[in-house]
């Protein structure tokens, strides 16, 4: 029997609800393996009382994982850039997860605000690792007139390269084989024409994979005029945070959305979180959804290999959508420990 260490670590907020019935739920699916969760405290709480989000040794501790099931971070009394590249970017960066993925479709019950919205079904690539947030850049000055801030992206040609091939290869396994490149390499004519030179560069080891290229802002309004004409995306880091928001809101609820940060090499363990951040409006009212926090388990048991039960729990999951058990951000009265219940009741 295979056994998966896993590292939780609900950091801010909702988190703190969402994991605990993520890991409830993960440990129904447990037939032929075993779910080991470890539980780490590092969060915005533990910045404010020892300075650190991450303990001295930490990562090194966190590489001996399968996975990481990851909360949310981000703080009312933390600078969010602070919260940011305290917890999630060193172990992103840290931990070489560059190929951030985030399915997008309309679960069954769920009305998404399109029309056509039952068109969505979108997989976002995003490059994770450097581009717009290297952390390259710096303040000259500050207080003065003549204040200076620059924000450098940084594009490397093994970087880029890599999340293209691996976009092309997820884009090759899925039915239509059909992939689109978003830039902006009519304004930023060095770093996006570098991605657009790779991108038709690695575009001759698929020959089966149809490609398009298409700039960011046009790419906004396809994505609400035309989702159908969309399949697998590949984008940068910034741009790919955005476009994956709102495909989250145009499939109904960004409480339902997950993400995979993966480390595809598997020298590193990949890490798993919900995308809804910290959420401290709702935080301790017990209506944050855990839908997205469901899916993104989902993710991690097929990383793991677990095929068949990542789809059982997609199963489980439609099933009670289907059956319009809503938190408040879909329009019910739903509770998170209701929608819980009931995922644990249909599987």
């Amino acid at each position: 029997m295979n056994t998966y260490k896993i590292a939780s670590i609900p950091g801010d907020g909702i988190g703190n609800e969402v994991i605990p019935a993520g890991i409830e739920v993960l440990k129904m699916l447990e037939d032929g393996f075993r779910l080991e969760f470890e539980h780490f405290d590092w969060s915005s709480k533990r910045y404010v009382e020892t300075g650190r989000y991450i303990p001295e040794g930490g990562l090194e501790k966190l590489k001996r994982f399968d996975a990481i099931f990851f909360g949310a971070v981000g703080a009312p009394d933390v600078p969010d850039h602070l919260s940011l590249w305290g917890l999630r970017l060193p172990i992103c960066q840290g931990f070489d997860q560059y190929a951030n993925v985030r399915p997008s479709r309309v679960l069954p019950g769920i009305t998404s605000p399109l029309a056509n919205g039952k068109d969505i079904d979108w997989v976002i690539v995003r490059e994770n690792t450097e581009g717009e947030y290297s952390g390259s850049g710096g303040r000259v000055h500050q207080g003065l007139p003549e204040e200076v801030a620059t924000e450098t992206s940084v594009f490397t040609r093994r970087g880029v390269e890599r999340v293209h091939r691996f976009a092309f290869q997820l884009a090759r396994k899925r039915p239509r084989k059909h992939l689109t490149l978003v830039t902006k390499s009519n304004a930023q004519r060095h770093g996006m024409v570098l991605w657009d030179e790779l991108f038709y560069e690695v575009a001759q080891d698929f020959p089966d994979v149809k490609t398009e290229r298409i700039l960011v802002d046009a790419m906004t309004t396809r994505m609400v005029l035309k989702p159908a004409a969309i399949d697998t995306v590949v984008a940068s880091n910034l741009h790919a945070d955005i476009l994956s928001d709102l495909a989250a809101a145009l499939s109904g609820s960004l409480g339902i959305a997950p993400t995979a940060n993966l480390n595809p090499e598997r020298k590193f363990p990949s890490m798993f979180e919900p995308i809804h951040g910290s959420a401290f409006d709702i935080t301790g009212k017990g209506v944050a959804n855990p839908i997205a926090t469901f899916w993104t388990g989902a993710l991690m048991l097929e990383h793991l290999g677990e095929v068949k039960a990542a789809a059982r729990l997609m199963r489980a999951i439609e099933a009670v959508t289907a059956k319009k058990v809503f938190t408040p951000d879909l329009g019910g009265s739903a509770r998170t420990g209701d929608v819980t219940a009931a995922v644990v009741a249909a599987l």
